[in-house]
């Protein structure tokens, strides 16, 4: 049964849990960015950014991670779940919810009752009872589409 587990409590060291994570998201240029986001994570019941990494057995098989601003032009939202990953071979039995109702746990958990994403996907985050709000910008002035959710255990 695969677990999750905060970046900072990963028993394959902090590096590991950052290459993951890069390898999935990042670019030749950007690990050090990845990295220090990382190193400066909370471990903190209420602190963000938090990285989280699906496991099974010493595998990595996912990640996901809550932010303060996922790159947007609408800064004034947080949090935001982000860099939501689940390995191709690994895909199929529902582990993205797992990820996103542990979010929306550690989410509520921290006091924040409402959690955002950013995508240009479509129809995926609609699966798990994201609500499409409207469109917003990345830094490039691209336009991707703005979901929220309620926070909180699913009923």
């Amino acid at each position: 049964m695969p677990w999750i587990v905060n970046i900072r409590d990963h028993a394959g060291g902090l590096e590991q849990a950052v290459d993951y994570i890069h390898d999935k998201w990042g670019s030749p240029r950007n690990r050090a960015f990845y990295r220090d986001c990382a190193r400066h994570s909370s471990g903190a019941r209420t602190g963000l950014p938090r990285f989280y990494l699906l496991l099974e057995g010493e595998r990595i098989i996912g990640c996901y991670a809550l932010l303060v601003n996922d790159l947007i032009s609408r800064q004034d939202l947080w949090p935001w779940f982000a860099c939501l990953y689940i390995e191709p071979d690994r895909r199929g039995a529902r582990r993205s919810g797992m990820l996103m109702e542990h979010a929306r746990r550690e989410a509520d958990g921290a006091g924040f009752p409402v959690m955002f994403l950013t995508t240009t996907h479509d129809g995926l985050y609609e699966k798990f009872g994201w609500t499409r709000m409207e469109d917003g910008y990345n830094i490039d002035g691209e336009r991707f589409r703005i979901y929220r959710i309620a926070t909180g255990p699913l009923p």
